[in-house]
Parts: C-alpha cells; sequence; structure tokens
C-alpha cells in the first residue's frame, strides 16, 4: 500500500535533493546522501558503487549534467521502520527512465543504500 507518513516523506525529500544538479556536482553532498554500501544498476546498464557514484557526478560539466530532469509519479511506501522504497519516472531531454530506490534509516539520516534505472521509450501506465 502506498503511503504518505515522515519516513517516505523524508525519502522523498533526500530523492528531490540528490536530483538537483547543484548537489548532484557536490561530491560532499551526494556523499552525505549515499549510504557506505550502496549500490546502483543503472539505466546505461552500469553497475555503480558509492565511490564511483560520487566521482562521476561530481565530475559531469554542465553541459553533460543536461540540467535538473523532469520526475514525475513519484510515490512510496514504508517497508520497515528504517526502510522505504520510492518509485517515479524521469524524463533527461527525452531519455526516459522508470527509477526505484530503496532509502534506509542510518541513526537519523535516511541514506540511499540501493537505486535502479531502467530506460523506457513511451508513456507506459
Amino acid at each position: 500500500m502506498l503511503e504518505r507518513n515522515a519516513a517516505v516523506e523524508a525519502a522523498i525529500e533526500c530523492e528531490l535533493r540528490l536530483l538537483d544538479p547543484a548537489v548532484r556536482r557536490s561530491a560532499e553532498l551526494v556523499g552525505a546522501l549515499l549510504h557506505p554500501d550502496f549500490y546502483e544498476f543503472g539505466a546505461s546498464g552500469h553497475i555503480w558503487d558509492r565511490a564511483s557514484t560520487v566521482e562521476m557526478l561530481a565530475s559531469e560539466t554542465d553541459t553533460e549534467a543536461g540540467g535538473r530532469s523532469t520526475t514525475t509519479r513519484m510515490k512510496g511506501v514504508q517497508l520497515a521502520t528504517d526502510l522505504v522504497h520510492l518509485t517515479f519516472d524521469t524524463d533527461d531531454n527525452g531519455r526516459r527512465a522508470h527509477r526505484s530506490s530503496l532509502w534506509r534509516r542510518t541513526g537519523t539520516e535516511w541514506l540511499l543504500y540501493f537505486h535502479q534505472g531502467t530506460p523506457f521509450s513511451s508513456v507506459e501506465e
């Protein structure tokens, strides 16, 4: 069941911060949002770990970053007291992806533990 509680709202806030181009280009700000064991199955097919993600995002130029992507259909569910699953779609200048993120509470902070992007070419309902 989809929820809108404090945990889901906190994860959404963190996810939106991570999508902000200014945050993405800062190794310090990105690193503060990623769990030490973070990994990602990228929409490109590449598998990313925490260090490679921080390095790649911090090295993006304004042209490569392409500005803020359009994010739609974001929703979430709290799976456990310390775990939230978010799903949403992004559109980066016509490059669309379905996205799935797992956010874990570590102490008092919500950190991105896992992310997957799956490309799609048309609006799917």
